[in-house]
């Protein structure tokens, strides 16, 4: 079966890029992907599957029913853009002002699309079910995982796996990583609330800039004094408002910014220092506070079998297109595929998509591009996961 499935997607493979460019021409946000998610709808309107739409939002969730009896293994691709006005040199740039595919979402979409239609032409031959879940919001908490998962996408499902492509690994390579492989990410919203007044006489006043200050330089210390320098965390302010006129003490700014951390027990830590910062710097400056501190996307745990699954089979497979399958050290993005880890046991891998020529650019950057032969090697290497998991 694998041996037709490889054939099928080289044959396809044009197409595959046909449809990752259309995507990229049409990019919207997320919990926006209204024609996106009708585009991926039609495209099994004539196949034979089952086909559910509006799962959990703009969700489209295919059932391919094999031939023989056995396991149902999910799989998902991402599809929702970037509010980011693309600057990459293109033929098939963005045509929607201020919104581009920059995180490779519409290749991941592109190579699961065909992949599904190969697929489904070997049906009979699968010993059990396949999901395809292609997902909207990945982009923006609370993510478009959770509302799928609550709409039923993982009814009946036994495990399930997924593909990133990564724009600053080579292209060629496949890489995988047991247990902890992707950050959890909580929010902040802080507004520190003083007393506006004249900048000649800041005696009468309580300057919430000098306040908030502080409170930027302490912030830090939760990392480099209160973490055990073998766990991973981040602390990162990435808005100060505080703009205001020259000879005006503010009355309030407000603080924004988000935590990365590789463990539940180290995402407690942080907040309770956070806190605890928040509270002596009310007592220091005479000053109050509001607090937003809310956690979203967990930690990406991948299941050890299922990892070793996915480096057996993509190695076992000898894909002329893969040139080396590797073991990755974890990342501090995060993720909303951690949500279905969560609910069965499944593996989250990566795909080298490094552009042969010019400069490279990381995601979510204005020049962000990807190398599509990427596009076919996704492709295969989840092919080869899926001809291994039913044989096992």
């Amino acid at each position: 079966m694998l041996n037709q499935l490889l054939q099928k997607l080289d044959e396809k493979k044009e197409r595959m890029i046909e449809i990752r460019r259309y995507l990229h021409q049409h990019p919207e946000l997320s919990f926006e992907e209204e024609k996106t998610s009708q585009y991926i709808a039609e495209f099994y309107k004539d196949k034979d599957v089952k086909v559910r739409t509006n799962v959990g939002g703009y969700g489209v969730v295919v059932t391919i029913e094999g031939g023989l009896p056995g396991k149902t293994v999910a799989l998902r691709a991402d599809f929702d853009g970037l509010p980011i006005t693309e600057e990459a040199d293109v033929p098939f740039k963005s045509q929607n002002p201020g919104v581009m595919h920059a995180c490779g979402h519409d290749g991941h979409t592109a190579y699961l699309m065909i992949l599904a239609e190969a697929l489904i032409e070997v049906k009979d031959q699968l010993k059990g079910n396949i999901v395809i879940l292609h997902q909207p919001a990945e982009e923006t908490p609370p993510g478009g995982a959770i509302a799928m998962i609550e709409d039923g996408c993982l009814d009946g499902v036994d495990n399930v796996f997924g593909i990133h492509l990564m724009s600053l690994a080579n292209t060629g390579e496949v890489h995988y990583r047991a247990g902890e492989m992707q950050a959890g990410r909580s929010y902040f919203k802080v507004k520190i609330q003083g007393i506006g007044g004249h900048g000649s006489a800041p005696h009468t006043s309580n300057d919430s800039i000098v306040a908030a200050s502080h409170f930027v330089v302490a912030a830090q210390t939760i990392v480099s004094r209160r973490i055990n320098p073998f766990d991973m965390a981040t602390v990162t302010i990435g808005s100060f408002d505080g703009k205001g006129s020259f000879n005006i003490i503010k009355d309030s700014v407000e603080l924004e910014g988000d935590v990365r951390t590789m463990s539940n027990e180290v995402r407690a830590t942080v907040e309770t220092e956070f806190k605890r910062i928040l509270a002596g710097l009310a007592q220091e400056f005479d000053i109050t506070y509001d607090l937003i501190y809310s956690h979203d996307y967990p930690v990406l745990v991948n299941d050890e079998e299922m990892t070793e699954l996915v480096s057996k089979a993509i190695n076992k497979a000898d894909i002329p297109e893969i040139k080396a399958v590797l073991e990755t050290p974890p990342a501090s993005a995060s993720e909303d595929f951690a949500y279905y880890l969560q609910k069965v046991p499944g593996s989250f891998f990566y795909v080298g998509a490094k552009p042969e020529d010019g400069p490279v650019y990381p995601h979510h950057h204005p020049k962000f591009t990807i190398n599509e032969n990427s596009l076919i090697i996704a492709a295969k290497a989840m092919a080869a996961v899926v001809a291994e998991y039913f044989e096992q």
